[in-house]
């Protein structure tokens, strides 16, 4: 069998689950998760390192409406991504929306490889929902293979890898096998961070809050000690993030103290501030210092 290698893209909507199946299909928390739209805001990428193949698998943020320039930004990297590969994952949880044609318009003009990927098929269930759900986009679009799966309990995840092998190109590895992914280590802690914010604080505090790590200090072979900054836009975001007597700060914290030791097997000290830079979000300058 031959080797083959080539670049994916995850594509969709907000909130369908394409950062749980990008973990999914590289067998490791690479992309940070959670129930709430917007999760993620940058290009993230995972690799999957198998005997006949190599996997480069492209999360991309949920396209969204234009509310802040940041939304604008994350649209703008989604766009790009889709440029940039060699076969696209349509992800999606629910019917066709007319939200959803300038992406698609755009996909079908680049000539790619395109599947319809139905996920969370553990909750929607009945067959015939899912079925209707698949003719609600294959009567607006040619996709050349669906795969109705569940990322959560990886059903059929096998499956999809197939297809993708069959669409895949000839070549050699892009990355050695000890990389999984080519995102900076500064990058993966504060979107650790971010993804305990995301648990512990709702509404619109956790879409207004980022997070920058300011200093990594190591104090020994195993120990750092990190400085984390976390910037809202109101004094009352602020007050909801640190909660009664810092409480739920030190939770945030905590949590993400933990799930920092564990992805890069070390022990750490934590140190978390916040800090309110109004419309932040709407600043091109501190976006471009963001990596936006």
């Amino acid at each position: 069998m031959s080797f083959k290698s080539g670049f994916i893209a995850i594509v969709g909507r907000p909130n369908v689950g394409k950062s749980t199946l990008l973990n999914v299909l590289t067998n490791q928390k690479i992309a940070i998760t959670s129930d709430k739209p917007q999760t993620t805001r940058h290009k993230i990428v995972g690799i999957c390192h198998e005997s006949d193949a190599q996997y480069i698998f492209v999360d991309t943020p949920g396209i969204n409406q234009y509310k802040y320039l940041l939304n604008q930004k994350m649209n703008q990297i989604s766009f790009r991504s889709i440029s940039d590969v060699d076969v696209i994952l349509f992800v999606t949880d629910s019917f066709y929306h007319p939200q959803e044609k300038n992406l698609l318009d755009f996909i079908f003009k680049k000539k790619k490889p395109l599947f319809l990927v139905i996920n969370k098929i553990d909750i929607l269930k009945s067959k015939n929902k899912i079925d209707a759900i698949i003719l609600s986009y294959l009567n607006h679009y040619p996709f050349i293979n669906v795969i109705p799966l569940s990322a959560v309990e990886s059903k059929n995840i096998p499956k999809l890898k197939s297809f993708l092998y069959q669409n895949m190109q000839k070549g050699v590895p892009y990355y050695p096998q000890n990389i999984i992914t080519d995102q900076k280590k500064e990058f993966l802690m504060s979107e650790i961070v971010r993804e305990k914010i995301l648990y512990y604080v709702h509404e619109e505090v956790p879409h207004a809050a980022t997070v920058v790590i300011e200093k990594i200090k190591p104090l020994n072979k195993d120990l750092l000690e990190i400085w984390v900054l976390i910037l809202v836009e109101k004094n009352s975001q602020k007050q909801i993030l640190i909660g009664a007597q810092g409480s739920k700060l030190k939770a945030i914290g905590s949590h993400a103290r933990k799930d920092l030791n564990a992805y890069f097997n070390i022990k750490s000290y934590l140190h978390l501030w916040v800090k309110v830079v109004p419309n932040w979000r709407n600043q091109k300058q501190l976006l471009s210092g963001f990596g936006f």
